[in-house]
């Protein structure tokens, strides 16, 4: 009996991990229940094969509390030269229903949000991902000081062989 389980355990294992083999880099950093405009999440990313082509997302887990239908991030990549490419970006978050997009069996969704495609990293260092909000009300400059709804950030490398 033993045996059997210990049989079935390493091919659920197994199977876990195979299920993923596109991906090089998957992290998450919580930003609490709302995400304030000053509060930039900074990844630092593994060393890269320089030969390879990457594909990159941003990842958001929301909840019912997020208030709008679309999300704007500002997402800077730092290359080792300290040289910094930076893209302002929207994303669709919600149905035209107002139920949100995404991943999950609960009121938190999950969203892979496309950033970057066969992309290399042919610098020798360290990069870095740096990712902030960007969200305003209609009509209004200044940006929104608490994002609520928001509560974790995520950034993910996936290879492209």
């Amino acid at each position: 009996m033993k045996i059997k389980n210990s049989i079935l355990f390493v091919l659920l294992l197994f199977l876990v991990i195979s299920c993923d083999k596109k991906r090089v880099f998957d992290e998450y950093k919580s930003v609490g229940n709302a995400w304030h405009k000053d509060s930039v999440v900074t990844f630092e990313l593994p060393k890269l094969d320089a030969a390879k082509a990457y594909n990159m997302y941003v990842n958001i887990r929301d909840n019912d509390d997020y208030p709008f239908n679309n999300l704007f991030l500002i997402v800077s990549l730092e290359q080792p030269n300290h040289k910094v490419k930076v893209d302002t970006l929207e994303y669709q978050m919600t149905n035209p229903d107002g139920t949100l997009l995404g991943d999950g069996f609960t009121d938190i969704k999950e969203n892979k949000l496309f950033y970057k495609e066969n992309e290399r990293f042919t610098q020798k260092g360290v990069y870095k991902i740096h990712i902030r909000h960007a969200v305003r009300q209609t009509g209004k400059i200044e940006g929104l000081p608490t994002l609520p709804g928001i509560t974790d950030v995520g950034f993910r490398i996936e290879s492209t062989e």
